[in-house]
Formats: structure tokens, sequence, C-alpha cells
């Protein structure tokens, strides 16, 4: 359970009496170095649209925290013209998550996946977002 987010160097998740301290980033970056994730390369602009209690979007989330990666989320739960606007960027697909980096459109949960384990989601995320 420890780690599930690493996005600020405390963090508190007080409704599971769960507490992350700054000193438990050694274990991450231990971790990283361990599977050959680095973070500090990470350059992309990485953007996903969301429902709050959807699975999938919870598991590519998951995938991001992991690899460290800051990305914008973008909630669209009952908002019809936010779910037009992911479905005219990602060309006509209106299941969540759909994910973006650098502006150009990944997918959903899956094909991130996907990109991961074939090696290829880590080279996009060093490219720089610009």
């Amino acid at each position: 359970m420890a780690i599930a987010i690493v996005l600020s160097p405390n963090l508190s998740f007080p409704r599971y009496n769960i507490k992350i301290k700054k000193k438990e980033f050694k274990m991450f970056d231990f971790l990283n170095s361990l599977f050959g994730r680095h973070p500090e390369k990470v350059k992309a602009n990485v953007e996903i649209y969301t429902w709050q209690t959807c699975p999938y979007c919870i598991r590519a989330k998951l995938l991001l925290w992991w690899k460290r990666v800051k990305f914008t989320e973008y909630k669209i739960d009952g908002d019809e013209a936010a779910r037009e606007k992911m479905a005219q960027r990602a060309n006509g697909r209106k299941t969540v998550p759909q994910i973006f980096i650098n502006n150009n459109h990944i997918g959903g949960c899956d094909d991130i996946y996907s990109l991961d384990t074939k090696g290829q989601l880590d080279p996009l995320l060093a490219q720089s977002g610009s």
C-alpha cells in the first residue's frame, strides 16, 4: 500500500491512516533503479481524462504514479461538455481513461500498459512536451 502515490514529499491519507514521508522516497528511488526506471528523464506533458471511480482509470494512473510521471487529470464525471471535448481529441472514443502524451492520443488503460510492456512508453515520456 505504501507504493500507491508519489506526487509530493509528504502525502497523507487520513481516511486510510496512511502517511508517506519524504524519507520513504529513498525506497522508491531504490525500486526505480532496481527496475531500470528513471523518473528524472520524464519530460513529457501527460494528460488523462478519467472518472473518479473507474477501475481502468485508477489502473492507468497507478502506472503513471509508479513511473513518477506528473500528469494533468481531467475528471469528467457527469460533464457531457468535457466528455465531448475528450471524444474530439480521442478520435471519437468516449470511454475512459483517454491518455495523451505531448498532445498525441495514446489510447486507454490497455494501450498504455501495452506500450509499457513493449518498452515504448519510457521513450515517449522522455520526449519534451514543449
